[in-house]
């Protein structure tokens, strides 16, 4: 490689000193430098100060072309010539020279050879910076699965781009019926309205594993609570106990919500593990199968009686009148052998309605 870059330098002198410039970066690499060593050799072959500032993995370096370190604080300059470490990213490396008309040859090589190798060496000891995710479900499955020993879950996390190194990062894992697993950044909640947060469902998570939305459109999804990465296997399994909860709004079998999130069950999140499905439904369970056996409205109107703040409401959420709805709910009271319209017989058909979602659920 000396060689050529002699040989080039005698025809094009840009040509040979960008051959030199790859082949000094190529060395360090073989070496393992670190990204301190690395910034120092593009301020050195460009004869500048050069500075590297990476935001999400809170890395700055600023090195003067006699090798000296200075870190500063301020902004590039902006007519610096500088590259993003990962494609399509913020600019994260500069050279600390104006020039009217954009970098030289050389300049260009060097920043292309010094945030190559700044970008190995970070990913390598500090993870991959946020980016686009990674479309690797075996990386996700990898992270999630707790018999998978943690360097290895590390690593794969690393691999998908999330923060194993900031103690504070939490994320959360996602149960998609009939889809892949997925992990989302956890992010701040909020309301709907711009007011304080209300419940886990008003956050609006980053996806991370697939590029797609946590929730397809008409899908069901159970959200994991929030976690470390080394922790994201409990996240997992609550996820799923969530998807157990979830339900499609059909008329006939309208169960849950299509979204759940593990944080709003609380203590009703025990009966997952107490209601195993296919196993002898409970009695009243059992009354409320035969309840909806008899009328087709049965089990939409008894849903709407139990996840309702009140009767007139339940009545408009399914569409009818008043009366019908106490006519209704008569015919069902004689089935079911209790009252659905006190607190504590509501109460019970909440829970029985749970339990018979739950065994038809996995």
């Amino acid at each position: 490689m000396k060689e050529l870059a002699g040989r080039l330098a005698a025809v094009d002198p840009d040509a040979g000193a960008a051959v030199a410039v790859i082949a000094y970066f190529d060395r360090l690499a073989e070496t393992r430098a670190g990204v301190e060593a690395l910034v120092r050799g593009a301020a050195v072959l460009a004869g500048c100060p050069a500075r590297l500032a990476d935001e999400e993995r809170r890395v700055r370096v600023r090195v003067e072309p006699d090798g000296r370190r200075t870190d500063v604080v301020g902004a590039p300059g902006p007519g610096w010539p500088g590259t993003p470490l990962v494609p399509g990213g913020p600019p994260a490396l500069w050279l600390e020279r104006a020039g009217a008309e954009g970098p030289s040859v050389v300049d260009a090589v060097i920043l292309e050879r010094a945030s190559a190798a700044v970008r190995s060496v970070l990913d390598r000891t500090r993870g991959r910076a946020p980016g686009p995710p990674v479309d690797d479900p075996a990386l996700v499955e990898a992270v999630l699965d707790a018999g998978v020993p943690l360097p290895a879950r590390l690593h794969a996390a690393r691999g998908l781009g999330l923060d194993t190194a900031d103690p504070a990062a939490r994320f959360r894992a996602v149960a998609v019926a009939d889809g892949p697993p997925r992990i989302v950044a956890d992010g701040p909640a909020r309301s709907t309205n711009g007011g304080p947060p209300r419940s886990a469902r008003d956050r609006f998570p980053r996806v991370v594993g697939d590029g797609r939305p946590p929730v397809v459109p008409g899908g069901r999804a159970g959200v994991g609570t929030a976690a470390a990465v080394a922790d994201l296997p409990e996240s997992w399994a609550a996820a799923r106990t969530a998807l157990r909860f979830t339900g499609d709004g059909g008329a006939r079998e309208p169960g849950g919500p299509p979204v759940v999130h593990a944080d709003d069950l609380g203590g009703v999140a025990l009966l997952a593990d107490l209601v195993v499905p296919g196993a002898e439904p409970a009695p009243d369970v059992r009354a409320v199968r035969a309840a909806a056996a008899d009328a087709p409205w049965m089990l939409r109107t008894l849903h709407a009686v139990a996840s309702t703040a009140s009767l007139r409401a339940a009545a408009a959420g399914i569409n009818v009148h008043h009366s019908t709805l106490q006519d209704r709910l008569t015919h069902a009271e004689q089935l079911l052998g209790w009252p659905v319209r006190t607190p504590q017989g509501r109460f019970r058909l909440q829970l029985a309605l749970t339990m018979h979602h739950l065994m038809d659920s996995r």
